[in-house]
């Protein structure tokens, strides 16, 4: 992972209603498992490491696009609905939010018990992850969850958030073990947050003679590290605005799902007979699991999958939400039974929507697609943590 930037993600209150949790846990763990049926584990703990990816993943799930919330919702998700395959996958989430994250040492113990891994070294990793985000980087924010994601293989991600109750702002820390070098030289894979003056980085690549008198101090120097990479800018206004979409590629998955010759052959590519919606987000979640770093620089867009709880861009459709997680799922069911043909079926889709966009896509309509979503929301049962809304008829818009 190498630097990329920063991203603001205003503190958002309340708490992820059950309709919606239960689907992100569903639909999160069928992208998981699709990634490393694909892709292998490494990978997903890499993308996990991106910031860009990570914000694209909780916007694709129904997430606020830009909240802090995504990071608490997308990692709850993902120990849920991953802890009964961790032996399948080899994957193991451990720690969490507040008093979850202080059983984060006895977790790892637990895991490196069973694979015959060091636990103490772990352990000792996670505190200096914590140490270093908390404590040697004196920008404000005082980490409240801490998730330490590690492979059977032994390879680990780290995603942490601190808050900074002044600003009501908060900065997600993402590790990778795929670039230690050293604990005390650009330690992190990315911070994400919203810049607030000077701040005093003691882990920073030029701030070695501080490093020094502190070690002579404390005599202790941590032994390895990663190096910082990319960073994600979030704008602080809650809506979705066209300027935060890459209206190119939002025009090339809308004509996939919307105009008749590309529809056919999209849906065909999936072996499945869809309505354009579900096409829609079937094809952003199928870039979720299959496209490339550069493809997440505007996170926004994974939103037009399956909207937001807030009502950004639009209430979560959730018959649409649950006829992706449908298909994804009877996917993975067939895959592992011998039968890849329907979850490869993505990959088909992810490379035809690229190749609408370099060749034949317009730019999307911004005001257009967002006045449509919202007029046919109550058709696919759309709903915000504010009200439900009232009971649909009928229409063919799967």
């Amino acid at each position: 992972m190498k630097r990329s930037g920063h991203a603001d993600l205003p503190l958002h209150g309340g708490r992820v209603p059950a309709w919606l949790a239960d689907r992100m846990t569903r639909l999160g763990t069928a992208i998981a498992e699709s990634i490393v049926l694909h892709s292998g584990v490494p990978e997903f703990l890499s993308r996990l490491s991106d910031p860009f990816w990570f914000q694209a993943f909780g916007s694709v799930m129904g997430m606020d696009w830009h909240s802090s919330g995504i990071t608490t919702s997308v990692l709850g998700a993902l120990k849920r609905g991953l802890a009964p395959r961790a032996s399948e996958l080899g994957i193991y989430i451990c720690g969490g939010r507040g008093r979850h994250s202080r059983n984060t040492p006895d977790e790892l113990r637990a895991v490196a018990e069973r694979h015959s891994f060091d636990g103490e070294s772990l352990v000792r990793t996670s505190r200096l992850t914590a140490r270093v985000d908390n404590n040697a980087i004196g920008d404000g924010f005082q980490i409240y969850l801490h998730t330490f994601i590690l492979s059977d293989a032994g390879d680990w991600a780290v995603v942490q958030q601190g808050m900074n109750e002044h600003t009501r702002l908060a900065r997600r820390y993402h590790w990778h073990s795929a670039s230690v070098r050293d604990f005390t030289s650009n330690p992190h894979t990315a911070i994400v947050g919203e810049p607030a003056g000077v701040i005093m980085n003691l882990v920073d690549a030029h701030a070695k003679p501080a490093q020094n008198a502190l070690l002579e101090i404390a005599h202790e120097h941590p032994d390895k590290t990663l190096t910082e990479a990319r960073r994600l800018i979030m704008p602080a206004h809650h809506d979705v605005r066209a300027e935060n979409v890459d209206l190119k590629r939002l025009g090339a998955v809308l004509a996939a799902a919307y105009e008749k010759d590309f529809r056919d052959f999209a849906s065909l590519l999936l072996l499945e007979n869809l309505g354009p919606r579900t096409l829609q987000s079937l094809a952003l979640i199928a870039e979720v699991v299959h496209g490339t770093p550069s493809r997440f620089s505007d996170p926004a867009r994974f939103s037009f999958a399956h909207g937001g709880k807030d009502g950004h861009p639009f209430p979560v459709p959730l018959k649409t939400y649950d006829e992706s997680i449908s298909v994804l799922r009877t996917a993975l069911d067939r895959a592992k039974l011998g039968d890849p043909e329907k979850l490869d079926g993505f990959q088909r889709l992810d490379r035809f929507v690229q190749a609408i966009e370099k060749r034949a896509a317009p730019a999307a309509d911004f005001d257009a697609i967002l006045a449509h979503e919202r007029a046919i929301s109550p058709q696919l049962d759309g709903r915000t943590v504010f009200a439900r809304k009232s009971k649909p008829r009928q229409l063919s818009l799967f």
